[in-house]
Protein backbone atom coordinates (compact mmCIF):
# COMPACT_ATOMS: atom_id res chain seq x y z
CA UNK A 1 0.00 0.00 0.00
CA UNK A 2 1.19 3.47 -0.70
CA UNK A 3 2.39 5.76 1.88
CA UNK A 4 -0.20 8.90 1.90
CA UNK A 5 1.45 12.16 -0.08
CA UNK A 6 1.42 15.44 2.07
CA UNK A 7 2.51 18.78 0.36
CA UNK A 8 3.85 21.45 2.89
CA UNK A 9 3.68 24.59 1.50
CA UNK A 10 6.37 26.86 3.23
CA UNK A 11 8.31 23.87 4.77
CA UNK A 12 12.12 25.40 5.29
CA UNK A 13 10.35 27.84 7.45
CA UNK A 14 10.07 27.38 11.46
CA UNK A 15 6.83 25.55 11.98
CA UNK A 16 6.94 23.93 7.93
CA UNK A 17 9.77 21.96 8.88
CA UNK A 18 8.76 20.43 12.23
CA UNK A 19 5.10 19.65 10.66
CA UNK A 20 7.53 17.82 7.94
CA UNK A 21 9.09 15.84 10.83
CA UNK A 22 6.04 15.07 12.19
CA UNK A 23 4.30 13.68 9.17
CA UNK A 24 7.08 11.93 8.62
CA UNK A 25 7.71 9.90 11.32
CA UNK A 26 3.47 9.50 11.22
CA UNK A 27 4.46 7.52 7.94
CA UNK A 28 3.92 9.66 5.72
CA UNK A 29 5.71 10.84 1.87
CA UNK A 30 6.32 14.73 2.59
CA UNK A 31 7.01 17.34 -0.31
CA UNK A 32 7.98 20.68 1.09
CA UNK A 33 7.83 23.66 -1.29
CA UNK A 34 9.32 26.80 -0.08
CA UNK A 35 10.85 29.94 -2.48
CA UNK A 36 13.42 30.63 0.84
CA UNK A 37 12.15 33.88 1.39
CA UNK A 38 12.14 33.70 5.05
CA UNK A 39 12.63 29.66 4.62
CA UNK A 40 16.16 28.42 5.45
CA UNK A 41 17.32 24.76 3.77
CA UNK A 42 19.30 24.34 6.85
CA UNK A 43 15.78 23.92 9.08
CA UNK A 44 15.69 20.62 6.68
CA UNK A 45 19.19 19.33 6.69
CA UNK A 46 18.68 16.52 8.76
CA UNK A 47 16.22 15.44 5.96
CA UNK A 48 18.48 15.33 3.44
CA UNK A 49 18.88 11.44 3.06
CA UNK A 50 15.26 10.24 3.68
CA UNK A 51 13.70 8.84 0.77
CA UNK A 52 10.20 9.35 2.06
CA UNK A 53 10.91 13.57 1.64
CA UNK A 54 11.68 15.44 -0.89
CA UNK A 55 12.11 19.23 -1.05
CA UNK A 56 11.48 21.77 -4.05
CA UNK A 57 12.37 25.35 -4.51
CA UNK A 58 8.75 26.52 -5.56
CA UNK A 59 7.48 30.13 -5.53
CA UNK A 60 3.86 29.36 -4.57
CA UNK A 61 2.29 32.97 -6.01
CA UNK A 62 2.80 31.15 -9.13
CA UNK A 63 0.66 28.38 -10.42
CA UNK A 64 2.26 24.70 -8.99
CA UNK A 65 1.69 20.98 -9.49
CA UNK A 66 4.11 18.50 -7.24
CA UNK A 67 1.74 15.48 -8.53
CA UNK A 68 -0.52 14.28 -6.97
CA UNK A 69 -1.37 14.67 -2.78
CA UNK A 70 -3.38 13.21 -0.37
CA UNK A 71 -2.96 16.27 1.91
CA UNK A 72 -2.46 19.78 1.71
CA UNK A 73 -1.23 22.15 4.17
CA UNK A 74 -0.33 25.91 3.49
CA UNK A 75 2.12 27.30 5.66
CA UNK A 76 3.66 29.40 3.39
CA UNK A 77 3.93 33.35 5.10
CA UNK A 78 6.35 35.51 6.28
CA UNK A 79 5.28 35.40 9.94
CA UNK A 80 7.72 37.71 11.99
CA UNK A 81 7.06 41.48 12.63
CA UNK A 82 10.97 41.58 11.24
CA UNK A 83 10.00 39.41 7.66
CA UNK A 84 6.39 40.94 6.81
CA UNK A 85 7.73 44.28 7.70
CA UNK A 86 10.46 44.05 5.13
CA UNK A 87 8.16 41.91 2.84
CA UNK A 88 4.87 43.51 3.32
CA UNK A 89 3.29 42.94 -0.57
CA UNK A 90 4.76 39.52 -0.50
CA UNK A 91 3.04 38.77 2.59
CA UNK A 92 -0.14 39.78 0.74
CA UNK A 93 0.69 37.70 -2.49
CA UNK A 94 1.10 34.47 -0.52
CA UNK A 95 -1.77 35.36 1.02
CA UNK A 96 -4.01 35.53 -1.49
CA UNK A 97 -2.33 34.19 -4.76
CA UNK A 98 -0.58 31.64 -2.75
CA UNK A 99 -3.68 30.54 -1.02
CA UNK A 100 -5.42 30.11 -4.23
CA UNK A 101 -2.91 28.03 -6.16
CA UNK A 102 -2.80 25.98 -2.82
CA UNK A 103 -6.58 25.21 -2.92
CA UNK A 104 -6.19 24.45 -6.57
CA UNK A 105 -3.80 21.79 -5.69
CA UNK A 106 -5.79 20.16 -3.39
CA UNK A 107 -9.30 20.83 -5.56
CA UNK A 108 -7.43 18.96 -8.52
CA UNK A 109 -6.19 15.94 -6.67
CA UNK A 110 -9.26 16.03 -4.09
CA UNK A 111 -6.86 16.18 -0.87
CA UNK A 112 -7.80 17.21 2.35
CA UNK A 113 -6.55 21.09 2.83
CA UNK A 114 -5.25 22.85 6.17
CA UNK A 115 -4.01 25.87 6.16
CA UNK A 116 -2.06 27.61 9.46
CA UNK A 117 -3.84 30.66 10.39
CA UNK A 118 -3.14 33.43 13.16
CA UNK A 119 -4.17 34.73 16.55
CA UNK A 120 -3.75 38.09 14.68
CA UNK A 121 -6.96 38.13 12.98
CA UNK A 122 -8.49 38.62 16.12
CA UNK A 123 -5.82 42.14 16.35
CA UNK A 124 -6.00 44.14 19.54
CA UNK A 125 -8.98 42.05 20.93
CA UNK A 126 -11.89 43.63 22.53
CA UNK A 127 -13.13 40.33 23.95
CA UNK A 128 -10.63 38.06 26.25
CA UNK A 129 -9.83 35.43 26.19
CA UNK A 130 -10.49 35.10 22.40
CA UNK A 131 -13.36 32.38 21.02
CA UNK A 132 -13.23 31.12 17.22
CA UNK A 133 -16.67 32.93 16.83
CA UNK A 134 -15.09 36.35 17.62
CA UNK A 135 -14.42 38.68 14.49
CA UNK A 136 -12.11 40.98 15.60
CA UNK A 137 -10.46 43.95 16.14
CA UNK A 138 -8.08 45.04 13.17
CA UNK A 139 -6.46 47.97 11.58
CA UNK A 140 -6.95 47.05 8.21
CA UNK A 141 -4.43 49.70 7.20
CA UNK A 142 -2.13 50.13 9.85
CA UNK A 143 1.85 48.62 9.79
CA UNK A 144 0.79 44.83 10.58
CA UNK A 145 -2.36 44.91 8.53
CA UNK A 146 0.10 43.36 5.51
CA UNK A 147 0.07 40.13 7.74
CA UNK A 148 -3.59 40.49 9.46
CA UNK A 149 -5.57 40.79 6.29
CA UNK A 150 -3.41 38.51 3.91
CA UNK A 151 -4.42 35.36 6.93
CA UNK A 152 -8.09 36.77 7.11
CA UNK A 153 -8.04 36.95 3.28
CA UNK A 154 -6.77 33.28 3.85
CA UNK A 155 -9.67 32.35 5.67
CA UNK A 156 -12.20 33.80 3.59
CA UNK A 157 -10.83 31.87 0.69
CA UNK A 158 -10.37 28.78 2.12
CA UNK A 159 -14.03 29.09 2.98
CA UNK A 160 -15.21 29.69 -0.36
CA UNK A 161 -13.51 26.43 -1.62
CA UNK A 162 -14.91 24.54 1.23
CA UNK A 163 -18.24 26.21 -0.22
CA UNK A 164 -18.53 26.56 -3.86
CA UNK A 165 -16.00 23.23 -4.65
CA UNK A 166 -16.24 21.04 -1.60
CA UNK A 167 -12.60 21.15 -1.20
CA UNK A 168 -11.83 19.42 2.38
CA UNK A 169 -10.40 22.13 4.24
CA UNK A 170 -9.42 22.99 7.79
CA UNK A 171 -8.24 26.34 9.28
CA UNK A 172 -5.96 26.31 12.30
CA UNK A 173 -5.66 29.54 14.02
CA UNK A 174 -1.55 29.83 15.55
CA UNK A 175 -1.16 31.72 18.76
CA UNK A 176 2.67 32.60 19.67
CA UNK A 177 4.46 29.65 19.20
CA UNK A 178 8.52 28.83 20.03
CA UNK A 179 11.28 26.22 19.87
CA UNK A 180 14.35 25.52 18.18
CA UNK A 181 14.75 26.60 14.22
CA UNK A 182 13.38 30.03 15.20
CA UNK A 183 15.36 32.89 13.85
CA UNK A 184 16.95 34.56 16.11
CA UNK A 185 16.35 38.21 14.18
CA UNK A 186 12.77 37.89 13.60
CA UNK A 187 11.27 40.63 16.08
CA UNK A 188 9.52 37.46 18.17
CA UNK A 189 9.52 37.93 21.94
CA UNK A 190 10.97 34.55 22.75
CA UNK A 191 13.71 34.43 20.42
CA UNK A 192 14.40 38.42 20.95
CA UNK A 193 14.62 37.47 25.09
CA UNK A 194 16.95 34.55 24.74
CA UNK A 195 19.65 36.00 21.81
CA UNK A 196 19.64 39.29 24.10
CA UNK A 197 19.77 37.29 27.17
CA UNK A 198 22.54 34.86 25.89
CA UNK A 199 24.64 37.72 25.26
CA UNK A 200 24.50 39.39 28.53
CA UNK A 201 22.44 42.26 27.08
CA UNK A 202 19.51 44.02 28.43
CA UNK A 203 16.33 42.45 27.79
CA UNK A 204 13.84 44.92 25.53
CA UNK A 205 10.20 45.15 26.61
CA UNK A 206 7.65 47.57 24.40
CA UNK A 207 5.60 49.70 27.39
CA UNK A 208 5.58 49.02 30.44
CA UNK A 209 5.97 45.37 29.77
CA UNK A 210 1.95 45.01 31.06
CA UNK A 211 0.83 43.48 27.27
CA UNK A 212 0.24 39.38 27.67
CA UNK A 213 0.63 36.77 25.42
CA UNK A 214 0.36 32.80 25.48
CA UNK A 215 3.46 30.73 24.49
CA UNK A 216 3.07 27.31 23.21
CA UNK A 217 5.88 25.28 22.47
CA UNK A 218 6.28 23.91 18.96
CA UNK A 219 5.62 20.25 19.71
CA UNK A 220 2.29 20.61 21.58
CA UNK A 221 1.21 23.20 18.11
CA UNK A 222 2.20 20.15 16.09
CA UNK A 223 0.15 17.89 17.71
CA UNK A 224 -2.72 20.06 17.48
CA UNK A 225 -2.24 20.45 13.58
CA UNK A 226 -2.49 16.74 12.75
CA UNK A 227 -5.46 16.23 15.09
CA UNK A 228 -7.18 19.04 13.38
CA UNK A 229 -6.01 17.62 9.95
CA UNK A 230 -7.45 13.83 10.59
CA UNK A 231 -11.04 15.81 12.02
CA UNK A 232 -14.01 16.42 10.30
CA UNK A 233 -14.35 20.66 11.55
CA UNK A 234 -14.18 23.18 8.23
CA UNK A 235 -14.40 26.20 10.87
CA UNK A 236 -11.47 28.16 12.64
CA UNK A 237 -9.97 26.21 15.62
CA UNK A 238 -7.65 28.27 17.93
CA UNK A 239 -4.73 25.42 19.01
CA UNK A 240 -2.46 27.84 21.30
CA UNK A 241 -1.40 27.46 25.39
CA UNK A 242 -4.50 29.68 27.44
CA UNK A 243 -1.29 30.24 29.79
CA UNK A 244 -1.23 33.83 29.60
CA UNK A 245 1.82 36.05 31.05
CA UNK A 246 3.08 39.05 30.74
CA UNK A 247 5.99 40.21 28.23
CA UNK A 248 7.72 41.26 31.60
CA UNK A 249 6.84 37.96 33.43
CA UNK A 250 8.25 36.17 30.39
CA UNK A 251 11.65 38.06 29.57
CA UNK A 252 12.08 37.06 34.13
CA UNK A 253 11.65 33.73 32.93
CA UNK A 254 14.33 33.94 29.89
CA UNK A 255 16.72 35.29 32.39
CA UNK A 256 15.66 32.66 34.80
CA UNK A 257 16.25 29.87 32.31
CA UNK A 258 19.16 31.22 31.07
CA UNK A 259 21.11 32.45 34.25
CA UNK A 260 22.24 35.87 32.53
CA UNK A 261 22.59 38.78 34.16
CA UNK A 262 20.40 40.87 31.97
CA UNK A 263 18.32 43.51 33.08
CA UNK A 264 14.95 45.11 31.31
CA UNK A 265 15.32 47.74 29.30
CA UNK A 266 11.98 49.51 28.49
CA UNK A 267 10.90 51.26 24.56
CA UNK A 268 7.84 53.01 22.81
CA UNK A 269 4.81 50.49 22.33
CA UNK A 270 4.83 49.67 18.53
CA UNK A 271 1.49 50.98 17.20
CA UNK A 272 -1.39 48.30 16.92
CA UNK A 273 0.34 45.90 19.07
CA UNK A 274 -1.92 43.92 20.62
CA UNK A 275 -2.55 44.89 24.71
CA UNK A 276 -3.77 41.00 25.62
CA UNK A 277 -3.73 37.52 23.40
CA UNK A 278 -4.86 34.50 24.78
CA UNK A 279 -6.97 31.73 23.10
CA UNK A 280 -10.26 30.08 24.74
CA UNK A 281 -9.19 26.60 23.70
CA UNK A 282 -12.39 24.93 24.17
CA UNK A 283 -13.37 24.15 20.59
CA UNK A 284 -10.09 22.33 20.39
CA UNK A 285 -10.49 20.81 24.03
CA UNK A 286 -13.88 18.90 23.04
CA UNK A 287 -13.38 18.06 19.16
CA UNK A 288 -9.45 16.76 19.50
CA UNK A 289 -9.23 16.01 22.66
CA UNK A 290 -6.01 18.63 22.99
CA UNK A 291 -4.37 20.59 24.90
CA UNK A 292 -0.41 21.54 25.00
CA UNK A 293 1.38 19.66 28.13
CA UNK A 294 4.58 21.29 28.12
CA UNK A 295 4.75 24.96 30.31
CA UNK A 296 6.53 28.03 29.41
CA UNK A 297 9.66 27.10 31.62
CA UNK A 298 10.19 23.17 30.46
CA UNK A 299 9.58 24.97 27.19
CA UNK A 300 12.19 27.32 27.48
CA UNK A 301 14.66 24.90 28.63
CA UNK A 302 14.18 22.39 25.86
CA UNK A 303 14.83 25.29 23.33
CA UNK A 304 17.79 26.63 25.58
CA UNK A 305 20.76 24.86 23.38
CA UNK A 306 19.48 25.30 19.97
CA UNK A 307 19.23 29.19 20.91
CA UNK A 308 22.96 28.71 22.58
CA UNK A 309 23.95 27.27 18.83
CA UNK A 310 22.44 29.90 17.01
CA UNK A 311 23.81 33.12 19.14
CA UNK A 312 27.01 31.64 18.87
CA UNK A 313 26.95 31.25 15.13
CA UNK A 314 25.81 34.67 14.67
CA UNK A 315 28.84 36.02 16.57
CA UNK A 316 30.76 33.84 14.75
CA UNK A 317 29.56 35.32 11.69
CA UNK A 318 29.76 38.86 12.77
CA UNK A 319 25.91 39.63 12.30
CA UNK A 320 24.24 41.47 14.66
Amino acid sequence: MNKPRALVTGGAGFLGSHLCDALLAEGYSVVAVDNLLTGRLSNLDHLRNNSQFEFRKIDINQPFDCGHVDYVFHFACPASPVDYTVHGVETLQVGSLGTFHALDVARKYGAKYLVSSTSECYGDPLEHPQKESYWGNVNPIGPRSVYDEAKRFTEAATMAYHRYYKVDTRIVRIFNTYGPRMQLNDGRVIPNFMKQALRGEDLTVYGDGSQTRSFCYVSDEIEGFLRLAKSSEHLPVNIGNPNEFTILECAKRVIEVTGSKSKIEYKALPQDDPKQRRPDITKARTLLDWEPKIDLEAGLKMSLEYFRLATAELAGAGKA
